[in-house]
């Protein structure tokens, strides 16, 4: 689990095939890797990977078919730069949101619009992103934690302020590159939850008998109207 708050940069240095489809990306961080261990998750511009070996501020992780498919790191390159963000501790600030680092898929910066001391980004989603977002919530772009100004069935627009462009890689971005995105965890279990509910199932496996419908008496019943 992440918060979005990127601990800094790093550039991939080598990526190499893997069994399977796969491929195993080298990186190398921007900043100490101190406590970090192999098996630890690190946030790779909004991924969720595990790092398989660490050499000073040089980590390898593997990146599966399925990675491979939802994200931009398909065409991934030597060189190119990367947002970096290390698992959360339960001691530690939540100054972001909750991200998990599974990217519900790919986006495009459409447009990028100066205004004031800040950078209006528009950027262009796929429906299984769009679905989630509201206006000041929250957004996962390329591991950013970022909140959502407006949106609709398209896309949707953020401010970048200058300590953000200047610390993650969407400060080098342009329109017409691709990012990584990931919607508000939350919202997803919730419409998971009212799905079955309005389904009459109150569990998974439920078979429609329970009685737990989502209508009036439902909602009287515990509290909320």
């Amino acid at each position: 689990m992440f918060t979005g708050i990127i601990e800094g940069l790093g550039t991939i240095t080598a990526i190499r095939p893997a069994g399977g489809g796969g491929r195993r990306f080298v990186l190398r961080a921007d900043f100490d890797l101190d406590g970090t261990r192999i098996g630890d998750s690190i946030s790779v511009s909004g991924a969720c990977l595990t790092a398989v070996s660490i050499e000073g501020r040089t980590f390898a992780a593997d990146v599966s078919p399925e990675t491979l498919s939802r994200s931009i790191f398909a065409q991934a390159a030597v060189g190119q730069r990367v947002n970096l963000e290390r698992a959360l501790r339960l001691s530690d600030r939540l100054d972001g949101h909750l991200v998990s680092g599974h990217v519900d898929g790919t986006g495009v910066i459409t447009s990028r619009q100066t205004e004031a001391n800040a950078v209006v980004v528009g950027f262009s989603a796929p429906p299984q992103v769009t679905r989630f977002l509201i206006e000041k919530g929250s957004v996962a772009v390329d591991g950013i934690s970022l909140t959502v100004n407006t949106c609709d069935a398209q896309g949707f627009t953020v401010s970048i302020i200058p300590h953000t462009a200047g610390i993650t890689t969407i400060g080098l971005k342009k329109a017409g590159d691709a990012v990584n995105l990931e919607a508000d965890l939350i919202g997803k279990y919730i419409e998971r939850f009212v799905q079955r509910m309005a389904a009459g199932k109150s569990s998974p496996g439920g078979d429609g008998r329970s009685g737990d419908s989502l209508d009036r008496d439902f909602l009287a019943r515990f509290g909320f109207v």
